[in-house]
């Protein structure tokens, strides 16, 4: 079984990849990086899917559609990257 910090180290490299990909970046601050996946790890473990830990965690009654959109790479990552130069969590920038 792997420990945490390969599953952290992975999930790294896989974020990293899947931003290299649409012409974004991970942040360079690796501490900002782990705390965020961190994060999510925790709400998969108390939620069951990983929730972006800066977005509020759906509630029961919220339609699956609406609760799907705050899985990490979240719906909204994107447009925030364009408009702001991060998204919300700071995750990914330009």
């Amino acid at each position: 079984m792997e420990n945490k910090q390969q599953i952290v180290e992975e999930l790294i490299k896989k974020f990293g990849q899947y931003a290299k990909d649409n012409g974004f970046q991970l942040n360079p601050d690796k501490k900002v990086v782990e705390r965020v996946i961190n994060g999510f790890l925790l709400n998969e473990e108390k939620y069951g899917k990983k929730y972006c830990p800066c977005r509020r965690i759906p509630q029961p009654n919220e339609p699956a559609e609406e609760a799907s959109k705050k899985v990490c790479p979240c719906f909204w990552h994107k447009e925030e990257i364009k408009r702001d130069g991060h998204c919300f969590c700071n995750l990914y920038v330009k």
